[in-house]
């Protein structure tokens, strides 16, 4: 590929970025930049390109998507934008959530959650504002299938030679068996959100439009599904 060329593959695979950013960013505070993250995301794109080999049969597109989002998540990481209390009322109300799963045996209401928690149902419904862009970003993470783990090798199309970790893939197959498990146990409705947002990629306006609920509300029942993913993978991890 001459100069030429990989200008073009960049130029031409601008609106991949912005549309990966504003997949994850949609829910983020005002603190999460959207400029810094197009800008991770526009590096993540030139990696993609320099590291991209045809011959392996797979789609740039697919590549691409996997190495920007990753570089995007590596920023949000580094910067880390959610307080740590927002991120310690996070994790408390995954564990309670889990907890009062186990304990009675379906998935808890809001008013359950509520009342496990001790607030009130609009406090809950704030935390999970709070949380929503939380909630987008980890579940990008672990339930988006990242086909190259950039962080295992330096070329994530390239491996090396006789590379094996079978632990580690162990591992990964069983996170994705558990996760695929409490998603089919979801109520319904959270089970469409989370089939329309990461299967059908469509935001989460148009996610609000097809349901009959507002944006806001797609992000707290989004934010609630995250909750109680994190709550029954602890709960089993633990």
């Amino acid at each position: 590929m001459n100069a030429q060329q990989r200008e073009a593959l960049i130029t031409n695979h601008l609106d991949l970025v912005h549309y990966i950013v504003g997949r994850i960013t949609i829910s983020l505070p005002p603190s999460a930049d959207r400029d810094d993250l197009v800008s991770a995301g526009i590096i993540g794109l030139i990696k993609a390109v320099d590291r991209f080999d045809p011959a392996r049969g797979v789609k740039f597109e697919t590549y691409a998507s996997s190495v920007i989002r990753g570089e995007i998540m590596e920023s949000l990481r580094a910067r880390d934008w959610a307080p740590r209390s927002l991120r310690r009322r996070a994790r408390e109300a995954a564990e309670i959530v889990g907890e009062l799963e186990a304990q009675i045996g379906h998935p808890p209401t809001d008013a359950e959650v509520a009342q496990a928690l001790q607030v009130d149902i609009d406090e809950y419904y704030e935390l999970l504002g709070e949380v929503s862009g939380m909630a987008i970003a980890s579940l990008e993470e672990i339930v988006k299938e990242q086909p190259y783990q950039e962080a295992r090798y330096p070329n994530p199309a390239e491996p090396p030679d006789g590379f094996s970790d079978p632990l580690h893939n162990l591992e990964q197959n069983e996170l994705r068996q558990s996760i695929a498990q409490v998603i089919e146990e979801l109520p319904p409705r959270e089970k469409q959100i989370i089939a329309l947002y990461y299967q059908e990629e469509l935001t989460l306006r148009e996610i609000g439009k097809i349901l009959g609920i507002t944006e806001s509300r797609v992000c707290q029942i989004h934010a609630q599904t995250i909750t109680r993913l994190r709550g029954r993978l602890m709960k089993e991890l633990s």
